[in-house]
């Protein structure tokens, strides 16, 4: 069973947008590529949103058609000096000799996530790690 995976990538000076084929064996093949010149950004930051999605939309729409295929979903690479990451513990209650369901995770991610975020951030990604 093939699997079809999309990656863009939304840069100050030009939009990349890759489009593979994983085969059985987990080789990926690059099958579309499309590239643009970027509009609407200016240091990593969108300062005009009808451009930005314009630069994007050329970008995929070459990837689509060298493909064939049609993208529904992608990982999108962003960067830029607004972006920052930083980790977050949260603590829950877990019974003596039971298996940590997915249950556990959602409620120690939930309290990880109950912290003070300044008003101009947004959490767009958060990635569980377990440590011991």
């Amino acid at each position: 069973m093939e699997r079809t995976i999309a990656s863009i990538d939304v840069g100050t000076t030009k939009v990349c947008t890759l489009i593979g084929e994983v085969d059985e064996e987990g080789a990926l093949s690059i099958v579309g590529v499309g590239v643009a010149p970027s509009k609407g950004l200016r240091k990593g930051v969108v300062v005009n949103v009808s451009e930005t999605t314009e630069a994007i939309a050329t970008s995929v729409e070459k990837a689509e058609r060298i493909s064939g295929y049609q993208i529904e979903r992608a990982h999108v690479g962003v960067a830029g000096a607004h972006i920052s990451s930083f980790n977050s513990r949260g603590v829950v209650a877990i019974s003596r000799g039971h298996s940590i369901t997915q249950d556990d995770v959602s409620r120690v991610m939930s309290a990880a996530l109950a912290i003070a975020i300044p008003h101009n951030r947004k959490v767009i990604h958060i990635i569980p790690v377990a440590t011991l």
